[in-house]
């Protein structure tokens, strides 16, 4: 479409919009239609601008996929964006040149132990916090390094996308966010009551965290679905 609104500058040119339609395979009326569309202002743009300020708050953010993309939009909540579905993120993401294929399993480094009991997801997506300390996502990401690998756990506030704790291990056991949630309980002793929510990995699922939840009174919430 746009080879033909160059050859026939937008359309002033009509005698070969005909022999050009016929040979690009297109219909006039198609290329009409893009010519009243192609000025317009784009349905995304502001999503657009939403993720590029997302992109420029970090050099590493950079790197989004479209499930972290997504949720950092729904975390972030920017006024006057209406956040669509995942797969329309992927979609503008394409079109912006910011997809990555991820370096590991999209399923991510935990492993859901099945057999175990889960917990319920109490915020069903809703990632969206009135007030600091009441809702909270946790997770694991890998480091590689010249001798291996570590493992960072961290707890996040969805009030304002703060770090509230942080731990490091070579491995990537329950102890991992045991330590990570009592380095965000020093740091934030209100934190204790509030709901950290995590995806079923069996870190999560394990007995040692559960008693380290229950000690502090945490509302324990999971992924509901894997």
């Amino acid at each position: 479409m746009m080879f033909l609104a160059l050859k026939t500058e937008d359309g002033r040119i009509t005698g070969k919009i005909s022999f050009y339609c016929r040979m690009l395979g297109i219909s006039r009326q198609g290329f009409y239609k893009y010519l009243v569309d192609k000025d317009r202002p784009w349905r995304y743009q502001e999503l657009t601008d939403a993720m590029k300020e997302i992109i420029s708050e970090d050099e590493c953010n950079d790197t989004y996929g479209r499930s972290r993309m997504y949720q950092a939009l729904l975390l972030k909540q920017p006024e006057g964006v209406r956040i669509p579905s995942e797969r329309t993120v992927y979609r503008v993401m394409n079109r912006m040149g910011l997809s990555h294929r991820p370096k590991r399993k999209p399923n991510g480094i935990t492993k859901a132990d099945r057999e175990s009991m889960k917990s319920e997801d109490l915020l069903k997506r809703d990632f969206h916090a009135n007030a600091p300390l009441e809702k909270c996502i946790t997770d694991i990401t890998e480091i590689p390094a010249s001798n291996g690998k570590l493992y960072v756990s961290a707890i996040f506030d969805c009030f304002d996308l703060s770090v509230l704790g942080l731990a490091m291990e070579t491995n990537m056991k329950a102890d991992l966010c045991v330590h990570t949630l009592e380095n965000a309980l020093t740091a934030y002793p209100a934190l204790e009551g509030a709901v950290i929510h995590s995806d079923r990995g069996t870190q999560y699922t394990s007995e040692t965290y559960r008693q380290a939840i229950r000690e502090n009174h945490i509302h324990q919430s999971m992924n509901s679905a894997g």
